[in-house]
């Protein structure tokens, strides 16, 4: 009966022989995953940062917040470095210690904040800071960068800084100003004006100053008048300094005197006064 049907024989053979090739193909499959799950499975040692462009101005620090996992199989001690530009500060920051380097336990990872402080005299731009975590068996790198900013500051003093004098009622004292540009940007259209007490008068010379670029100093001359009868004793003059993007004052306290003709005046009309009363009593007193 069988070879009646040899059609029939021959395609029950083709399927045993696709279903045992599917069998082994399907164990080879499945035994290559299940050995490469383990390898997969293990992560490698990471240094990274939730932020990796800042940007601030000079006077303000650059934080960041990194973190540091030890996927080596072992317990590491990690050394962390900074190369940052000259006159830059750098510290490294855990649970609120100062630290140089970091010992971590295998699988662990630990949160490291940095913060760098920019030179007082660093450029506007863009600045490009690797750091590094250092180990026996890793060496972990990342690149930060720190972008600064431009900042107006203006400084007002003298050029001793004594914001004090002395003055006699009635004249005028000439004062000199020094003023600096101690932000990282040009200057431009700074005014001079004072507050002073009510009837004295200041003049400036120069009283505004076209363009003052970074670090660059310039001295200017005020000249207070005080009136005549003014009463002895401490007044206050605001001087200030500004344009459109800051403004920097000096306090100046002025001692007024009183002038030494006015003063042998007053013990004139003392003398007067008293030799009028004495007068007046002999004239009077005997009736």
């Amino acid at each position: 009966m069988l070879a009646q049907y040899p059609n029939l024989r021959r395609n029950d053979l083709h399927v045993r022989i696709f279903s045992v090739f599917s069998f082994i193909l399907f164990i080879t499959v499945f035994g290559s995953s299940s050995r490469a799950q383990p390898a997969e499975g293990k992560k490698k040692s990471t240094f990274t940062a939730h932020l990796i462009n800042i940007e601030s101005v000079v006077k303000d620090p650059f934080r960041y917040n990194t973190s540091l996992y030890n996927g080596s199989g072992n317990t590491q001690v990690y050394a962390l470095q900074v190369q940052a530009p000259d006159g830059w500060i750098t510290l490294f920051r855990t649970a609120g210690s100062q630290v140089t380097a970091v010992r971590l336990d295998s699988g662990k990872t630990q949160e490291i904040s940095l913060e760098i402080m920019a030179s007082p005299i660093a450029k506007p731009g863009k600045y490009t800071i690797p750091v590094s975590a250092v180990s026996n068996n890793d060496s972990l790198r990342i690149e930060l960068e720190a972008v600064v900013k431009g900042n107006y500051s203006l400084e007002l003093t003298t050029p001793t800084g004594r914001l004090s004098d002395d003055v006699t009622e009635g004249r005028s004292k000439q004062l000199r100003l020094v003023l600096k540009n101690t932000g990282s940007l040009p200057l431009d259209g700074l005014e001079l004006s004072a507050q002073s007490p009510v009837q004295w008068s200041t003049t400036f010379e120069p009283s505004k100053i076209e363009r003052l670029d970074p670090g660059q100093t310039m001295e200017a001359s005020t000249t207070l008048s005080v009136p005549d009868k003014t009463i002895a004793g401490d007044y206050v003059t605001t001087f200030t300094a500004k344009n459109s993007y800051t403004t920097a004052n000096a306090v100046f306290r002025m001692t007024v005197k009183t002038s030494l003709l006015s003063g042998w005046i007053g013990i004139l009309v003392i003398l007067l006064a008293l030799g009028m009363v004495y007068y007046l009593v002999r004239k009077y007193g005997r009736r």
